[in-house]
């Protein structure tokens, strides 16, 4: 299995969220690019963001966007 476009898109979303404070959340706004808009609903959809349009990372998310950031960190060393 591959990383798909959409799945690179919701990785890049969850890069956004600050994952250092779970106080601290994001807004996708509507003049924001489709691929963005798209990405944030199925992070939403899969339960790791509280809002359609971002909000705040649920625990999930937090452990999601954790793993995207070493990943990153990773491949970027």
């Amino acid at each position: 299995m591959k990383f798909t476009p959409d799945h690179l898109a919701e990785m890049n979303l969850l890069l956004q969220f600050d994952i250092s404070s779970a106080a601290t959340g994001i807004k996708v706004h509507h003049d924001a690019s489709e691929d963005m808009q798209k990405a944030v609903q199925r992070l939403y959809d899969k339960g790791l963001c509280t809002l359609p349009d971002g909000g705040y990372l649920t625990d999930e998310g937090i452990e999601v966007a954790e793993c995207a950031d070493k990943i990153l960190r990773v491949l970027s060393s």
